[in-house]
C-alpha cells in the first residue's frame, strides 16, 4: 500500500533552509550567491572555500529561487553574480530564466548550471539554459555540469546527488563565475522575450 505524504510533511523532509558565509573572500564587494537544492548541499564546503555565499534546501525549485532574488533585491543585498543550480525537483524554463534576468537587473550576471537527470536523459531544463546563454550571452552564463561530469560516474552517489570528488568537481566549475565580465551596457529585452511560452512540466519534486 502507498504511503499518504502531506505537503507538511513533504516540505519536512526536504529541511530548511541553509545558508552559509565564504571561508574564502575572494577581492572586495559581495561574494557570489549560489542558490541550489539538496544537489548543491553536497558540496557547501568547497563552495565556500572557493569564495561563495551559498543558500541550498533540499526539493527546492525554480520557483523558490526566484523568491530568493525578489527579497534579496528588496533587501538591497544583491551581489553582482549569482549562480542557480536547480532544476533537479521538477522545471527551469526560460521564462523563469528570464524573470531571474529582470530581478538581477541589466548590471548582474546568472549563472545556470545545468542539471543531471535520473538515467543521463536530455531535459528541458538544460535547454532552456543553453538557450537562455545564447540568446543574452553577457547576461546568462551556462555552467554545463550535464557535459562536464559527463562519464564521471564516481562523483555521485546516485546519479546526481555528489560524492566528495563531485563536490569538488561542481566547485571548481562554479568558480569561472569569479571571472565573468560584469556588462556595462546590455540592450533591452525584446518584445519577442516576452512572449517565450513556458515548457511543458515536466516531474513532480523528488522527495
Amino acid at each position: 500500500m502507498a504511503a499518504l505524504v502531506f505537503p507538511g510533511a513533504a516540505h519536512a523532509a526536504c529541511g530548511g533552509v541553509n545558508h552559509f558565509w565564504p571561508t574564502d573572500t575572494r577581492g572586495s564587494g559581495r561574494p557570489p550567491l549560489a542558490i541550489g537544492d539538496s544537489v548543491m548541499l553536497g558540496a557547501v564546503g568547497p563552495l565556500r572555500s572557493s569564495g561563495f555565499e551559498v543558500d541550498v534546501r533540499g526539493c527546492r525549485q525554480m520557483s523558490e529561487g526566484l523568491g530568493i532574488l525578489r527579497a534579496r533585491k528588496r533587501a538591497d543585498t544583491l551581489p553582482d553574480k549569482v549562480v542557480i543550480a536547480l532544476g533537479t525537483n521538477w522545471t527551469v524554463t526560460l521564462p523563469q530564466i528570464r524573470s531571474a534576468l529582470v530581478i538581477l537587473g541589466k548590471d548582474r550576471v546568472l549563472g545556470l548550471v545545468t542539471p543531471r537527470e535520473v538515467g543521463g536523459v536530455a531535459s528541458s531544463d538544460q535547454r532552456a539554459m543553453r538557450q537562455a546563454g545564447k540568446r543574452w550571452p553577457r547576461r546568462a552564463k551556462v555552467l554545463d555540469w550535464v557535459r562536464y561530469s559527463a562519464g564521471h560516474y564516481d562523483w555521485f552517489w546516485d546519479g546526481l546527488h555528489l560524492q566528495p570528488t563531485g563536490a569538488r568537481a561542481l566547485a571548481k566549475l562554479m568558480r569561472q563565475a569569479h571571472g565573468w565580465p560584469l556588462p556595462r551596457v546590455e540592450a533591452e529585452l525584446t518584445p519577442e522575450d516576452v512572449n517565450v511560452r513556458p515548457a511543458w512540466r515536466k516531474h513532480a519534486p523528488l522527495g
